[in-house]
This record gives structure tokens, C-alpha cells and sequence, in this order.
């Protein structure tokens, strides 16, 4: 089978490997669709937020077709359209232990969820990523139509949020520099997507004065972070998910008083990925012009260089696999 492997720090290679065999509880998948994350960028360079080793493959974002299972294996057969999580206990699938950006690949039948029918393979690989956005949002108290929310930032997980808050009723405003990203964001559900320099105007406008009733900060920039604080309502949310690790900004502390407000901060999507894929199934949700580039598993390597070294209008890119055994 082909296997995108990082060999070594800055050292990736589609390789010929054997087809691994499954023990009891576990179940061979047959990858269809994968994602390339910003975070398979950082393992590549030699940083995650976990220990780590070479030689490994990458891919957390991802769909698949069971193939093969093991003995005890009562929940999932042959031909199941599955995705799976990435956090398992202190592990991660795809940086810790080797991940979907295979012909084939192991998992726990644990780890798995059956893909709906109502969702394609492209959806399913992006489940991963909405998951995360889905839960900031719930995490945060979640929103409806009476709700105004900021998104700061139109990176991929930014537009997912956007692609949620519109998909629950509320009016979402996506604020991001691109004009191509600003595309996407609008395409994605959001109803206003405005330059930074644009936004406290439309907000002022839209609100009434009053601000947001959810800001949330997407982009990971210490002082964008610190801009969430001035553009919230009083009494309103800030859910942080971008990510930022030793970063600094001034920021105006007092309003998280002043406003009374709420704070939340997440990472990964914790115990949310039945009532994400019910979501996605039952608000029939497009997220596909989030995917913006298609690579075959013999063109993983330019997959990565996609990601690695975006366009302006690179969102995300899929490696699409068809290997049947």
C-alpha cells in the first residue's frame, strides 16, 4: 500500500508499506478522504503539543470504508462508512500513533462513528475540524437567532465556527483581511464578512451599539485575542480557540469586569462527535468549499506543500484515496 510518512523532521515521502494486520478489537480501514491540518505542518517541522517520535504517518482529519475486522469486533462490519476521533487517552492519532494518510490503516473500533448517510466522504474527513469549531460553540453556551457573533479570524477552524453559528440562526460577522477568505466565510453561511478595519462600524450598526452577544477568536493572534474583549456586549461570551503558545499582547483586562463577562477557552471537541455528525446529518450543511484543492495519494507530497505554503486561496487540502484490497 502507499503511506505518506514523515521520516524525519522536514522529511516527508510517499512509501510502499505492507498492509498491517488488525488484532482482536480492532478493524482495518480502507481511507477515502484526509485532510491536511496545520498541525500536521507543525509535527512535520518538529513541534506538537505532545511527545512525539519519527518515522510516523500523519492524518487526524479524515473518512474511511471498513475492510477487515478483528474477532471481537461486534459494532462496526465490512463496508461500514466510518471517521474517527484523534484524542485517545494520552495518545493522539496521527502524531503519537500513526494516522489515516494511508491506502490502509488500523484503529480501535472504539475510536469510530458511523459516517451518515446524508454525508459524503469530503464531509466526512472535514467532521474533525467542524467538531472542534461545534463544541467552542456549545462549550460557550452555544447561540440561536437572537444571537450577533464575531468570528475573528477565516482560517479553516474560523470558517467551520462561521459555518455553525449561521447553520444555528444566528447573525455571524467574520472578520479577516483576505477578500478570498471573506468569500468563503459568506459561501459558508456567515451574513457579513468585513476587514478588521470594518468591523467595529458594522457591529455598531447592526447591534444597535450593544456589541456582540458572542465574539469568538479563531485566528490565535495575541492581539486580535485581546480585540475580542472590545467587541463583546456587556454581559456577552469570548470563546478562545485559536491557538497561541507564549504569545503576548496589552490587552484592556478591566472589561472582562466592566462587561461582566463570560470566558471560555477550548481545544478539541471532547464528547461532542455523536451530536456533531446528527448535526451535520440534520442541518444538511455544505462545508465543502472549505476544501479547496484535491490531491491523489501519489501527489501527497504537493498535499502537503499546499498546506505548508498556501495560496490566497488555498482554505484546505484533501489527499483523496481509492485502494480496494
Amino acid at each position: 500500500m502507499k503511506a505518506l510518512v514523515y521520516t524525519a523532521e522536514d522529511a516527508p515521502a510517499v512509501e510502499e508499506r505492507p498492509i498491517p494486520a488488525i488484532a482482536a478489537d480492532e478493524v482495518l480501514v480502507a481511507a477515502r478522504s484526509v485532510g491536511v491540518c496545520h498541525s500536521d505542518i507543525e509535527l512535520l517541522e518538529g513541534r506538537y503539543i505532545i511527545p512525539f517520535s519519527y518515522p510516523i504517518i500523519p492524518g487526524h482529519e479524515w473518512s474511511g470504508e471498513v475492510v477487515r475486522v478483528g474477532a471481537d469486533v461486534t459494532d462496526f462490519a465490512v463496508g461500514d462508512r466510518v471517521v474517527g476521533e484523534c484524542v485517545i487517552g494520552s495518545d493522539h492519532f496521527g502524531f503519537s500513533i500513526s494516522g489515516a494518510a494511508a491506502d490502509f490503516f488500523v484503529a480501535k473500533a472504539s475510536w469510530l462513528h458511523r459516517l451518515p448517510d446524508e454525508l459524503s466522504f469530503t464531509m466526512g474527513a472535514l467532521v474533525e475540524p467542524f467538531s472542534v469549531a461545534y463544541y467552542a460553540v456549545q462549550h460557550a453556551g452555544g447561540v440561536d437567532a437572537s444571537d450577533t457573533v464575531v468570528v475573528l479570524g477565516a482560517g479553516p477552524i474560523g470558517l467551520a465556527v462561521a459555518a455553525a453559528t449561521g447553520a444555528m440562526g444566528a447573525t455571524t460577522i467574520v472578520v479577516e483581511p483576505t477578500a478570498e477568505r471573506q468569500d468563503a466565510a459568506l459561501a459558508l453561511g456567515a451574513k457579513h464578512a468585513v476587514h478588521p478595519d470594518d468591523v467595529d462600524a458594522l457591529l455598531s450598526r447592526l447591534t444597535g451599539g450593544r456589541g456582540a452577544d458572542l465574539v469568538v477568536e479563531a485566528s490565535g493572534r495575541p492581539a486580535v485575542m485581546a480585540r475580542a474583549l472590545e467587541l463583546v456586549a456587556f454581559q456577552g461570551r469570548v470563546a478562545y480557540i485559536g491557538i497561541n503558545v507564549g504569545g503576548s499582547a496589552p490587552a484592556q483586562l478591566g472589561l472582562i469586569q466592566s462587561k461582566e463577562l463570560r470566558i471560555t477557552g477550548s481545544i478539541g471537541s471532547p464528547g461532542v462527535w455523536p451530536q456533531t455528525l446528527r448535526f451535520l446529518a440534520g442541518s444538511g450543511l455544505d462545508l465543502s468549499p472549505l476544501v479547496t484543492q484535491h490531491f491523489s495519494a501519489d501527489e501527497a507530497l504537493s498535499a502537503i506543500e499546499a498546506a505548508r505554503h498556501p495560496s490566497p486561496t488555498t482554505i484546505k487540502a484533501h489527499i483523496e484515496f481509492d485502494a480496494r484490497l
